[in-house]
């Protein structure tokens, strides 16, 4: 395999794709998108842009590697604008913005400040990517909120929120994996804010397999 590239980062990678799918199905089929953060959306693709500058090159430099990254890369892109535009105009009147409530100013600028702060390198492309590692750490937020909000979630939700931490859980493994395999594999910019991603799910998956062992519908504790 390429350089980084394992059985646990391939998984990860796939099963990150499968949460746009089960989303995009939920969206579609219920023609609804009551219970998703478009927020959370909102920073996804933020997080995207920041991060995916290097997109060109993937496409230009035309491996097999190169090539696996291009995709998914526009796919990840792509699908998370489709989501942004069926939830703000095609289903608005199914948001649930009254629960969505959590600001974005709160997330953002502390990112880009630590990204100032904590960088690979003081250029503007380190420091997005690097504001794109931060922001993606807290980016689920939003969306634990405004489940929080209602307590109750529905199923297709559950799934697609679990797939996004199992997809998180999976590049911890993998950068573990890396340690031990590879010599001289240091990357704490990464492993400090994919840990805080993961650690952000725990409560999520306590409830989520709750819900799975008993066969009913997921709650969560609500905030009122």
């Amino acid at each position: 395999m390429s350089h980084g590239m394992n059985i646990f980062r391939i998984l990860g990678d796939f099963l990150h794709l499968f949460s746009f799918i089960v989303l995009i199905l939920k969206i579609r089929s219920q023609r609804s998108c009551e219970g998703i953060s478009v927020k959370t959306q909102q920073l996804y693709l933020v997080v995207f842009l920041t991060r995916y500058l290097d997109l060109p090159w993937n496409i230009l430099h035309f491996t097999p590697f190169s090539l696996y990254l291009a995709c998914f890369k526009i796919i990840f892109i792509g699908s998370t604008a489709m989501i942004i535009y069926l939830m703000m105009f095609k289903y608005k009147r199914s948001y649930s913005k009254d629960q969505d409530w959590l600001p974005l100013y709160f997330l953002m600028p502390p990112c880009l400040v630590l990204a100032f702060v904590w960088n690979e390198g003081f250029t503007v492309f380190e420091i997005l990517w690097a504001f794109s590692i931060f922001l993606e750490a807290i980016t689920i937020l939003p969306q634990l909120v405004l489940l929080q909000s209602s307590g109750n979630v529905e199923n297709l939700t559950s799934h697609y929120v679990a797939a996004l931490g199992g997809y998180r859980a999976l590049y911890l493994i993998n950068w573990i994996y890396r340690f031990a395999t590879e010599k001289d594999y240091s990357h704490w910019l990464v492993w400090v804010a994919g840990l805080v991603q993961t650690a952000i799910y725990v409560d999520f998956f306590y409830y989520y397999f709750q819900s799975y062992k008993k066969g009913s519908k997921m709650t969560l504790p609500t905030s009122v």
